[in-house]
């Protein structure tokens, strides 16, 4: 069983910064990819960035140049590092993975999700 859990969301005003964190714990035997994606009340679920097992990461457009992702591998853990925030950037944050447990197989996971809200 693997869990992801995340932290460090809050509410904060426009240009201001939040970390967040997700840590994966449970029967890990490799972690493919850990990254962000967002919700929006009314919206679908987007993308925000990733990082792969190699160090690569990837942003969407509305957040390159202020957002930072980085993992900090032997916690098995992801941050997200969110500068110059802005009332859109406000969502739920979810993190995920593509987990290999002891078995072998790979799994797609999602963390509990965390409310990031930007006052203008």
């Amino acid at each position: 069983q693997v869990q992801l859990v995340e932290s460090g969301g809050g509410l904060v005003q426009a240009g201001g910064s939040l970390r967040l964190s997700c840590a994966a714990s449970g029967s890990i035997f490799r972690i493919n990819y850990m990254g962000w994606y967002r919700q929006a009340p009314g919206k679908q679920r987007e993308y925000v960035a990733t990082m792969t097992s190699g160090g690569s990461p990837n942003y969407v457009d509305s957040v390159k140049g202020r957002f930072d992702i980085s993992r900090d591998n032997a916690k098995n853990t992801v941050f997200l590092q969110m500068n110059s925030l802005k009332p859109e950037d406000t969502a739920v944050y979810y993190c995920n993975a593509v987990i290999t447990s002891s078995n072998g197989v790979p799994r797609n996971y999602w963390g509990q999700g965390t409310q990031v809200t930007v006052s203008s």
